[in-house]
């Protein structure tokens, strides 16, 4: 049986027609879980980030932040890898479950050092090797949580899988929050990083609690239950196993290389451009320094617009999203031209209409592929599809963080 299918998921529509009625997702209950769960599993990195400043305090002899991201990001690609060849043999929820777990673990490894072992002393690089490790476990954890809800979002009308994603975008939305929250509460001195970063940790603890409760409500959902018991009673639905699954892998990624190529091309812009441009090379006299924390804001408040939208339009032409996504390459000559064009260009306004449609062009058109990618294949293969997908994004996100070096330079 081969893995590519129509657009639309027709063993799953068949096995729909053969039921009288689809239960109502109440309140839009489940949507609103799902949303939540994408905003806890991207929550922990933008902590771990957001705290740079505190962890830099700490360990001022070493670069913390291309640090946290060469090691959240190689092990975040091998842990999706393995994921993506072994996902027949586990369950998404039990994934899931423990990555949820492996968050909080992670989360916690920073508080608990400042209480009982660095108490704000500059220097102790016991802690910082600790907390590397923290952002190991956090980046098998993300490994675990994204793939597999993405995965099994895929299984599911597309308004659950764009709710995930949307959620993402909230994520950043909160870090923003809390960003300008503590800038404007505490003072930016050692005694205020601290405190700010501890804050930063203990709202994501509590959330990652949340969304560890609201995962193991959802399932229990009538309409949840009902479309997993479609997927399970249609006999066209029955997974490979062993090499065949392993060779059905393959045919996979061939079905759905484009789609994970405009993937892919969508955070390598946004990446080479975000955050490290709006925080190191743009200046305002104006607004000093809380320029970068409102340029943050923005982007992550443009996402979020682009990653809702497809709730109420979805571009449902693959060519024309991925023609999109190549489209975005001009954002390189409109920034650069932000810090070398003409005297307006260089102004805040520019910055900020550019910093915006970043946001929302990548947000659109991420949820876009994201919903799109699991259509392209057979029922059975939908899950691994949006796990794919997901590695598409991770090695966007590399790619993109290391040409962030080098391009305005």
């Amino acid at each position: 049986m081969g893995v590519t299918g129509k657009p639309e998921h027709g063993d799953l529509e068949s096995s729909l027609l053969r039921s009288s009625s689809i239960p109502e997702d109440k309140y839009h209950l489940a949507y609103i879980i799902y949303f939540i769960i994408g905003l806890g599993y991207l929550l922990p990195w933008n902590i771990f980030i957001n705290a740079v400043d505190y962890f830099s305090y700490l360990y001022p002899d070493v670069a913390v932040d291309r640090i946290f991201a060469v090691v959240y990001m190689v092990i975040g690609l091998v842990a999706v890898s393995l994921i993506i060849f072994y996902s027949h043999k586990s369950e998404a929820f039990v994934r899931i479950n423990v990555g949820l777990g492996l968050f909080v673990v992670s989360l916690a490894v920073v508080p608990v050092l400042d209480a009982f072992y660095v108490m704000g002393r500059v220097g102790l690089y016991g802690g910082f090797y600790v907390t590397v490790l923290a952002v190991a476990i956090s980046a098998v954890a993300d490994a675990l949580v994204q793939g597999s809800i993405v995965g099994s979002a895929s299984l599911l009308p597309e308004r659950y899988m764009q709710a995930v994603i949307a959620g993402t975008a909230g994520s950043g939305i909160l870090v923003s929050v809390l960003r300008i929250f503590t800038k404007a509460v505490f003072s930016q001195d050692a005694s205020g990083l601290r405190k700010s970063a501890n804050l930063y940790f203990a709202v994501s603890i509590v959330i990652m609690f949340i969304c560890t409760i609201l995962y193991n409500i959802v399932h229990r959902l009538p309409v949840i239950k009902y479309y997993n018991q479609c997927k399970i009673q249609d006999e066209d639905t029955r997974p490979l196993t062993g090499s065949a699954w392993r060779s059905s892998v393959w045919d996979i990624v061939g079905s759905i290389k484009w789609y994970g190529f405009g993937i892919m091309l969508i955070y390598v812009v946004s990446l080479a451009i975000f955050p490290g441009y709006v925080t190191e090379d743009v200046h305002s006299q104006l607004l000093k320094d809380w320029y970068p924390v409102l340029l943050i804001a923005v982007y992550n408040l443009g996402d979020l617009v682009g990653k809702s939208f497809p709730a109420v339009y979805l571009l449902e032409n693959a060519k024309i999203a991925i023609a999109s996504c190549l489209a975005r390459l001009a954002f390189f000559p409109l920034f650069l031209g932000c810090l070398h064009g003409p005297s307006f260009f260089r102004t805040e306004i520019p910055v900020t209409i550019l910093t915006c449609l970043l946001g929302i062009t990548g947000g659109y058109l991420t949820s876009v592929l994201m919903i799109l990618t699991p259509k392209a294949v057979k029922l059975p293969y939908a899950e691994v599809a949006g796990i794919v997908s997901v590695l598409f994004l991770a090695l966007g996100l590399a790619a993109g963080s290391v040409i962030a070096w080098f391009w305005v330079i």
